[in-house]
């Protein structure tokens, strides 16, 4: 287990932040989903998946919704303004830590956290383009789950 960027945002990711930033289209977001430990694929199946419904068409499995779970959206007032740092010749991306509250343990163990791009708020998960995917491995008791993908940002750009 690792994370990743899935194959169909290689070299994407930035721009689809940026879009999202700077509401190109106005409505479009970041989404935040949690995919269920059981039934989890490996990382080579699931980065070849182009879509967040490809992602859990198989036996892979979004967290259930509700006991406390619920897909995150994040809008252009929760992104931080692209800055490339010229200094180290990379560009790092960030999302706020994503909290959820009171997740019970019947929302099941949780294993993979996946930041997709949705082109516009009625798209539907046929449309959301899963960007990365990052190992978040944690087993519910009731209380609230933080989830900080890295201190770093979730995304790094840099040269090849």
């Amino acid at each position: 287990m690792a994370d990743f960027t899935f194959n169909i945002s290689l070299g994407r990711v930035a721009e689809f932040y940026w879009r999202v930033k700077n509401a190109d289209p106005s409505g479009s977001t970041l989404v935040v989903a949690a995919l269920a430990t059981s039934g989890l694929e490996t990382d080579a199946v699931l980065r070849d998946k182009d879509t967040l419904a490809d992602v859990v068409i198989g036996s892979t499995n979004e967290v259930p919704a509700g006991n406390g779970y619920a897909r995150k959206s994040l809008t252009a007032a929760d992104l931080n303004v692209v800055v490339p740092d010229d200094v180290n010749d990379r560009l790092d991306l960030d999302i706020p830590d994503q909290t959820w509250t009171s997740v019970l343990v019947a929302s099941g163990g949780w294993s993979k956290l996946v930041v997709a791009y949705k082109p516009a708020s009625a798209s539907p998960d046929s449309a959301i383009i899963p960007l990365t995917c990052h190992d978040f491995v944690i087993t519910p008791d009731g209380s609230d789950v933080l989830a900080q993908i890295s201190a770093a940002g979730f995304f790094r750009a840099t040269p090849v």
